[in-house]
């Protein structure tokens, strides 16, 4: 996946969905709730990211004093970053995104199938190369003998 032209179209069209949805929005319950909402919407998600930050926190501690690596929850808690700054950003579809990045089970399957996904795809032996090329791995077939028996 090109990286720069992806970043391209979500900084040009999620302002443009925002400022579409802040005036529909605003045009059917008036401009003060329209900030209201808005300004409530990044009150709440700031104190839902905080609780659940605190206890993905916990759980990673708990599991690092049990000798085991919290891999999932460290994926957790960047998703709670970029959730605590989509509910931070004004609007009503980056606090519906950052919303969804607060229920567990959804953020977790997210991690599962994006995160983990991408990684084992990455690192699967059938994958191309790391070069980028379009070579093909092949397998070399030949007999060998031990010298020194």
């Amino acid at each position: 996946m090109r990286v720069l032209p992806t970043l391209f179209a979500v900084f040009l069209i999620v302002p443009l969905i925002e400022v579409w949805l802040l005036v529909t929005v605003g045009s059917l319950i008036g401009a003060g709730w329209t900030i209201f909402l808005v300004v409530s919407t990044a009150v709440l998600g700031a104190a839902l990211v905080r609780a659940q930050g605190l206890s993905t926190l916990a759980r990673s501690q708990a599991l690092l004093q049990q000798g085991e690596l919290p891999a999932v929850e460290v994926l957790e808690g960047v998703a709670l970053l970029i959730a605590g700054a989509l509910l931070l950003t004004p609007g009503f579809f980056t606090d519906t995104v950052g919303f969804l990045l607060l229920v567990p089970p959804l953020r977790r399957r997210i991690i599962q199938a994006w995160v983990l996904g991408s990684l084992k795809q990455r690192f699967s032996p059938s994958s191309t190369p790391p070069t980028g090329g379009n070579e093909e791995r092949r397998t070399l077939e030949g007999e060998f003998r031990r010298l020194d028996d």
